[in-house]
């Protein structure tokens, strides 16, 4: 982990390390540090471009901007781009390559330094790729502090690091490199907090956070993450998202839960319901599964190292999201993970085999809508299999109506579900009440639990360990009472 001290020493370290690895050349393969560079950059820089926000007509801040990998598509587009490095010889190899563009205005200037005025509230877009893990903590906490004011309202920084470990394959004498957990980054951006003359506040609101795709799929390796943000009031509501990762899914929570559910696990039955409901999906080598609400991941790596499938998991949860990257970490399979909203994401038609989802959809108010959705995103005789928690026929009672009001929850009986996937078009749906199973396998994580009640106090706290008996009590209780439902879903497309 980096230093927290800003001094000229780590800048010349920095420095030093650069001036090493390029050569008079200024290659492709200098800048990333890999041998397969060239054939990298012809998936990832699409890839990158196409998770950006609409940057036409609008002012661009390239930091760390390089010889000009995305400078020159930025300035096909955008009104005005400032492109940034602190190498002298890199910068002016990108004046030689887009000088042509007369919409850029090219910079020799270390990003830290004071001397690096930019007005505020001046920009659109600010865009780095591959910077914030050569400054040390204090510095990307200063630098995303200047970021916010130099945004416009509404405007976004989109920045790409490697995290956990190195990617590239040049060898190096000494890697001065800062490989953080993305956790960092994120509270670094997510506590950045400015107001304008007129006092009114503004934050940063993550849009999104993912792998990318290019070095999931060719080096088997998520460490390659990417964050978009934007500039908006203080005060405007999140609401759901600020409610899962601050609420009912903040870290120890997750942890928490993970303990109750087995490993890389937090829905019902852990390892062992994932291994029956999979095996309903007859999955074969190289086909696309979108896993909805994936959690920390457990799933998703069973899906794809047992059957050699390709995943995409998504979920709205940062923390969550957040602990699966840490968990994939040297398991060289094909995952990658996504801070998404499931109601607001869009893929292609016809993307994946199969759209899975464990205890998560309770949380959607319009699920017609979003199984119509799936129904798209699936490829013609594609599956979707989904567990979640439902509700008996009859009126619930006032208890269970304060509980399901609490959660956020929109919960079915068990038959109106399987209706529902009937009405988005899907084929051959299957709804199953499996509540006798959810019953068991509630008591059986409730008994693992008690029996080692020194130990979770000891990990956790007393109060974590109530918390977790008197859920588990409760709904054992909903359940056996015939209140609480748990329901299988299976169903095909045409």
């Amino acid at each position: 982990m980096a230093s927290t001290a800003v001094n000229g020493e780590e800048r010349e370290i920095q420095k030093a390390y650069w001036l090493e690895h390029y050569s008079a050349d200024l290659t492709v393969e200098a800048i990333m540090l890999d041998s397969k560079a060239s054939d990298l950059d012809k998936e990832e820089r699409p890839e990158v471009l196409s998770l950006l926000p609409a940057y036409e007509g609008k002012s661009i801040v390239d930091l760390g901007a390089g010889i000009g990998r995305f400078t020159s598509e930025f300035a096909q587009k955008a009104n005005q781009v400032v492109a940034i490095d602190f190498i002298e010889s890199v910068i002016k190899k990108n004046e030689k390559i887009n000088g042509h563009y007369k919409n850029i205005n090219f910079m020799c200037a270390d990003v830290v330094s004071p001397d690096l005025n930019i007005s505020e509230g001046s920009v659109d877009f600010i865009f780095s790729n591959w910077l914030l893990m050569y400054l040390s903590d204090k510095e990307v906490e200063n630098l995303a502090e200047r970021l916010v004011k130099w945004l416009k309202v509404g405007g976004f920084i989109f920045f790409r690091e490697s995290c956990f470990h190195q990617s590239g394959n040049f060898k190096r004498k000494h890697n001065p490199t800062h490989y953080r957990e993305p956790r960092f980054y994120t509270k670094a951006f997510k506590e950045c907090h400015t107001r304008d003359e007129s006092g009114n506040a503004y934050e940063l609101s993550l849009v999104g956070c993912k792998c990318i795709k290019a070095y999931v799929r060719h080096k088997k390796n998520q460490n390659q993450i990417c964050w978009l943000w934007q500039k908006v009031r203080l005060e405007d509501d999140r609401g759901f998202q600020k409610f899962l990762d601050n609420v009912q899914y903040k870290c120890s929570g997750i942890l928490r839960y993970e303990r109750v559910f087995g490993p890389g696990y937090v829905s019902t039955g852990g390892i062992e319901t994932t291994k029956e409901f999979v095996e309903r999906l007859d999955l074969k080598p190289g086909q696309k599964v979108l896993d909805v609400g994936c959690g920390i991941g457990g799933g998703d790596f069973y899906m794809a190292e047992k059957f050699d499938v390709e995943v995409v998991g998504i979920d709205l949860s940062i923390n969550m999201i957040s602990l699966a990257l840490e968990r994939a970490i040297g398991l060289k399979c094909s995952v990658e993970f996504e801070v998404a909203d499931c109601t607001k994401k869009e893929y292609p038609d016809n993307s994946f085999d199969v759209i899975y989802s464990r205890d998560t959809i309770l949380h959607i108010q319009d699920k017609p809508a979003l199984f119509r959705s799936f129904y798209k995103w699936l490829k013609p005789g594609g599956k979707v299999l989904i567990s979640d928690y439902c509700k008996s026929a009859g009126a619930p009672s006032i208890e269970f109506s304060k509980y399901i009001t609490q959660r956020g929850y929109d919960l079915h009986d068990v038959q109106a579900y399987g209706q529902m996937l009937r009405n988005a078009g899907f084929e051959d749906v299957t709804a199953e009440d499996r509540t006798d199973q959810f019953i068991r396998v509630l008591q059986k994580e409730l008994d693992v639990v008690e029996k080692d009640k020194d130990q979770f106090i000891g990990d956790f706290s007393e109060e974590d360990y109530n918390d977790i008996v008197g859920g588990w009590k409760a709904k054992l209780n909903r359940s056996s009472s015939g209140e609480q439902r748990w329901g299988l879903f299976i169903g095909k497309r045409k």
